[in-house]
């Protein structure tokens, strides 16, 4: 993968999978990404926003009190990950 940016959200993802980083820390990651995200068009951000704030929403909650799931919401942002970089090639 040549795009650093990439890369940077793969890595947070396998990090929060591996327990290695929080949620908190996570996100941080993600929005930090604003290179990347001005290369993508604009439903790109909205879409990962809200991913975003319902994995924070749902991290401050017991996974059986909540209605997001924290693997799906991961699971939806992998994929956001993979069309973000077809969209960039």
């Amino acid at each position: 993968m040549s795009n650093p940016s990439l890369q940077t959200l793969h890595d947070a993802l396998n990090d929060l999978r591996d327990g290695a980083i929080n949620v908190a820390a996570f996100c941080n990651a993600w929005r930090a990404q604003d290179d990347l995200l001005r290369r993508l068009p604009l439903r790109y951000g909205q879409v990962a926003e809200d991913l975003l704030v319902r994995l924070e929403t749902g991290s401050l909650f017991t996974e059986e009190s909540c209605s997001f799931s924290q693997e799906d919401l991961l699971n939806n942002l992998a994929l956001w990950l993979h069309k973000a970089e077809k969209t960039l090639v």
